[in-house]
């Protein structure tokens, strides 16, 4: 069979599709990956996957739109798949949709998140619903990250078929590292001994950046490290310039887009993902996994994953003094982070293992 496997960005492409492109390669499928071109589509490719870019936008210009679906028309009329698999809400839209009007035998979609959930105008969230709503009417394989958003789907009448497939990362991959925490620590020049809060998300807004940076100047004890980078289609700030005039000084670690994340979550002692808004994060997974105690907001998504008070802490978002007074607590209780790591770590190998939910995935999809 041939599969298109269809994502937004190349962010998302090489983050949440890459694994299951290798398990529908491994049973024997041709796969072809589809995303606005980026640098990570090389990461793809480099494994030796055909990729097709599509100018995809994340915008409400509906020129944009049109000339993204036109061209997903098009090669959905060229490669004539069997099945046509489609992630994130606009590109997954336009991709079924494309795929219905060309005659897929077969469309699936993927949700990692709803649009019309996140915090925007009225009018705005009801066309995402709509959008939603419709997509739903033209899928046959209905997959989502979390199980809110699978009894959602089926509440709302988006999709009353839903299934709650999950998400996962290699446990092998992901796991406590003495050998690369003092690897990594040595070459920041962070002592052993000095507590780090690692977050590592795209640079928005929405992932709670403002609360975080005045959350840590009330935890002085501790330094901040950031792993990730604003993508340029991301809406909104970049949030550098907030970072860097929290007056955090030397605490404050900005260290970019890095392909050693599992070493650098191993040489951290709390993972934190403050956000407004999400699917089912994969990063609080790979935190997890890494051993790390997780401080997320109380929001859908990380209160499947977090069990307060023991895997870590849930705090209201938007509340700067919940998030500080979570991560000083923390801070100042080395056995507290050791005992909520290893719960957390126990717990993200039986819900959170990439093989065992990229095999249901593809039994789902029929491959």
């Amino acid at each position: 069979m041939k599969i298109l496997e269809i994502a937004n960005v190349d962010f998302s492409l090489r983050q949440f599709v890459l694994p299951l492109m290798r398990g529908i390669r491994g049973r024997g499928h041709e796969v072809i990956g589809i995303a606005a071109d980026g640098p990570l589509l090389d990461d793809v490719r480099a494994e030796g996957f055909r990729v097709i870019p599509i100018p995809f936008a994340r915008s409400l210009s509906p020129r944009a739109h049109l000339a993204a679906f036109r061209a997903l028309r098009a090669l959905i009329r060229a490669e004539k798949p069997d099945l046509v698999h489609a992630h994130m809400p606009i590109s997954g839209f336009l991709a079924r949709l494309a795929a219905r009007a060309e005659g897929v035998r077969r469309v699936a979609y993927t949700c990692h998140g709803f649009l019309y959930k996140q915090e925007a105008p009225l009018p705005r969230r009801a066309a995402a619903f709509a959008m939603e709503w419709i997509g739903g009417r033209l899928t046959d394989v209905f997959l989502t990250d979390s199980t809110l958003e699978a009894a959602d789907a089926r509440r709302w009448f988006i999709s009353r078929r839903a299934i709650a497939v999950g998400n996962g990362r290699d446990p092998a991959q992901f796991r406590p590292d003495p050998a690369a925490r003092a690897r990594v620590r040595a070459a920041l020049g962070t002592p052993e001994d000095r507590p780090v809060v690692l977050a590592a998300s795209r640079l928005v807004r929405t992932k709670g950046y403002p609360e975080l940076a005045a959350a840590m100047r009330e935890v002085p004890g501790a330094e901040l490290w950031v792993v990730g980078k604003r993508l340029a289609s991301d809406p909104g700030e970049d949030m550098e310039a907030l970072l860097d005039q929290a007056g955090l000084g030397a605490r404050l670690r900005r260290l970019g887009y890095r392909d050693d994340l599992p070493a650098v979550m191993a040489a951290a002692d709390i993972f934190t993902l403050p956000s407004y808004f999400e699917g089912l994060p994969v990063s609080i997974m790979e935190a997890m996994l890494c051993g790390l105690p997780v401080v997320a907001s109380d929001i859908p998504g990380p209160r499947e994953q977090v069990i307060e008070g023991v895997t870590g802490h849930l705090v209201a978002a938007h509340r700067a003094d919940a998030l500080a007074a979570a991560l000083a607590g923390l801070v100042a209780d080395p056995a507290r982070r050791a005992a909520m790591g290893a719960a957390g770590r126990a717990r993200a190998v039986e819900r959170f293992d990439e093989a065992k939910i990229v095999a249901r995935t593809l039994d789902l999809l029929g491959l």
